[in-house]
């Protein structure tokens, strides 16, 4: 059951210290370069957004390897899904969220790591978990500044415009991150390359259709399920 897993790190108290103080002071950190980073005339408002974007993603890593327990990740998933939606009417995240911005993509966001951590811990795959996120984290957030820095060849997906120069580092980073986040469950080297794979190419397709900032919640739900369906098959 979700609700049963233990906690590994021992201490009792002092594990929620560990824990609950490693993510308010990684989190803390992204936060405060953000800030700094809104406040240089100089910095584009998207580099601010994408630098938030990576950062906080990476909390999935700490989650992981700090084996916090599911129903706090879970409560956090809530709070800051609730605290996204009020920022797109109310200017709390400033250079992140734009009042009346038509996306909802750190909404997704959140929802899709409450999500992803209550679906893999139960399954004891917390590698699943991180590799859905972390796929949108770095796939999507290189890929955008990517496509903004570099990209020449443009496209266009629900009214979206792409660049195939950002979609090619969406494919290259998803596959790099799939390939390290899975190295650990002693697959055969040709067996994880053609699993990530196909995992990095079913993301690139998924945040091509980034309507709404839905790209949030497919890329990172679409791909831990595939990696999940075909871990199983093989």
């Amino acid at each position: 059951m979700l609700w049963e897993l233990e906690d590994p790190i021992a201490g009792g108290d002092a594990a929620w210290i560990v824990q609950v103080g490693s993510v308010a002071l990684w989190l803390g950190l992204v936060g405060g370069l953000a800030w700094w980073l809104y406040r240089q005339p100089q910095i584009e408002p998207e580099f601010v957004r994408k630098t938030v974007h990576i950062g906080t993603g990476n909390i999935i890593l700490l989650a992981w390897w700090l084996h916090i327990p599911a129903w706090m990740a879970v409560v956090a998933s809530i709070i800051f899904s609730g605290i996204a939606l009020l920022s797109y009417y109310i200017p709390i995240l400033p250079g992140i969220n734009s009042v009346g911005r038509k996306s909802f993509g750190t909404f997704f966001y959140a929802v899709s790591i409450g999500v992803l951590v209550a679906w893999f811990w139960a399954l004891q795959l917390p590698q699943l978990a991180a590799l859905g996120i972390l796929t949108m984290t770095w796939g999507d957030g290189l890929a955008a500044l990517v496509g903004k820095r570099w990209g020449r060849h443009p496209y266009q997906v629900w009214g979206e415009r792409k660049s195939w120069e950002g979609s090619g580092a969406m494919l290259g980073v998803s596959w790099l991150v799939g390939f390290f986040v899975l190295s650990g469950l002693g697959l055969s080297f040709g067996l994880k390359l053609g699993i990530t794979f196909l995992v990095a190419l079913c993301a690139t397709v998924l945040e091509s259709f980034s309507k709404l900032g839905i790209d949030n919640l497919t890329v990172p739900l679409g791909s831990a399920a595939l990696a999940w369906g075909l871990l199983s098959y093989f």
